[in-house]
């Protein structure tokens, strides 16, 4: 079942999505680079790294592009 058939059907028994995927991504930009989350869940750089300041993560001032090693 995709996402997009199962939220549906969980909120009308009456729990919220929304919520749980956040604290899903919070708990995982804890744990990786927000950018790094944000590809591997096709979402936006923008919205997982406003998670990770709000979340106050390790990773929150980490330089996604630029890197000459």
């Amino acid at each position: 079942m995709t996402p997009e058939a199962l939220a549906p059907r969980l909120r009308h028994l009456g729990f919220p999505t929304r919520p749980g995927r956040t604290a899903a991504i919070r708990q995982l930009v804890l744990q990786a680079p927000a950018p790094v989350i944000a590809r591997m869940l096709g979402y936006n750089d923008d919205h997982t790294t406003r998670i990770a300041e709000e979340a106050g993560g390790p990773w929150s001032r980490y330089a996604p592009h630029g890197h000459s090693w």
